[in-house]
């Protein structure tokens, strides 16, 4: 797996928050920046392959070896945008 770029520390937070918090750390960053999400919440598994669909960013899965669950995904060119305050909402709607 490549080093990242960037890391977003989730520990203890909701998925909800933490994708709050993933949004904002990308905001201005690269297209094929790799970025390293810590999270603890159980449903990280699934959300955040999720949210990368939905936005189009690449999830390349989890990062073993670690002594925290880190995911691992690539900013893409041509992302969709979410709203500021709605992770789960695209940008406009």
């Amino acid at each position: 797996m490549e080093p990242p770029d960037i890391t977003v520390d989730g520990t203890g937070l909701l998925c909800v928050t933490l994708l709050l918090r993933l949004r904002a750390r990308i905001a201005d960053a690269a297209p094929g920046t790799i970025v390293h999400v810590i999270a603890t919440d159980p449903a990280a598994p699934l959300d955040l392959p999720a949210w990368c669909h939905m936005t189009d960013h690449a999830y390349l899965g989890e990062v073993r070896g670690g002594d925290r669950p880190v995911y691992a995904l690539r900013i893409a060119a041509d992302a969709r945008t979410t709203r500021p305050d709605a992770p789960w909402h695209r940008a406009g709607n």
